[in-house]
């Protein structure tokens, strides 16, 4: 991965973060910095995966990456607030 691709999913990562929140049910009690770590780490690791597959490139939107960064993030936040509930 090139450093526009990371300085891309950095970016891009804010925005998964948000929806990564909305796609998780009810309230959770993640502040808005966790929330653009957790969207940051799964915009790579999500494009990372995307690579492994092979769909991280194609014409037009990437709309199988996105799914999957959407779905870290959804998961990472369901996960953060789960360990936050616990304390």
């Amino acid at each position: 991965m090139e450093i526009s691709g990371i300085i891309s999913a950095i970016v891009i990562g804010l925005i998964i973060g948000v929806l990564g929140r909305l796609v998780v049910p009810g309230r959770q009690h993640v502040g808005v910095l966790w929330t653009i770590v957790v969207g940051i780490v799964a915009a790579l690791l999500g494009s990372a995966i995307a690579a492994g597959f092979g769909v991280a490139d194609t014409k037009g939107p990437d709309w199988i990456e996105w799914f999957i960064q959407i779905a870290l993030a959804g998961v990472g936040i369901a996960a953060l607030d789960r360990s936050r509930a616990r304390r």
